[in-house]
C-alpha cells in the first residue's frame, strides 16, 4: 500500500534531522494517512478512501466530497477516486 493520499496526491517527503551540534541525519517525513469513510450526496453512497488529515479538512472546508471533487486536478487524484469523480460528475449531469 503506498504512502499517498488518494485525494491531493500528497506523497512522503525527505529531509535532514539536524541534531544540537548540527549534525545532519537523512531521513522521511510521511503524510498523515487515515482511512475514512466519505459520503457522496449526489450519488447517494459510500467510498472508503485513504486519504491525508491535510486533505480531510479540505473536503469539509469545500463542502463534502462531491464539491471537492468537481475542483480537484485530476492529476493529483487516484485511480479510485477517478472513476469516483467521473460518476459524481455523470451523476450530476443527468439530474
Amino acid at each position: 500500500m503506498a504512502r499517498r493520499c488518494e485525494l491531493t496526491g500528497k506523497g512522503p517527503m525527505s529531509g535532514n534531522n539536524v541534531s544540537h551540534a548540527k549534525n545532519r541525519t537523512r531521513r522521511r517525513f510521511l503524510p498523515n494517512l487515515n482511512d475514512v469513510t466519505l459520503m457522496s450526496d449526489v450519488l447517494g453512497r459510500s467510498f472508503k478512501l485513504r486519504i491525508s488529515a491535510a486533505a480531510l479538512r479540505t473536503v469539509d472546508h469545500r463542502g463534502g466530497l462531491d464539491a471537492f471533487m468537481a475542483k480537484a486536478k485530476d492529476t493529483e487524484l487516484s485511480d479510485k477516486a477517478l472513476k469516483i469523480k467521473k460518476d459524481i460528475a455523470e451523476a450530476q449531469a443527468t439530474a
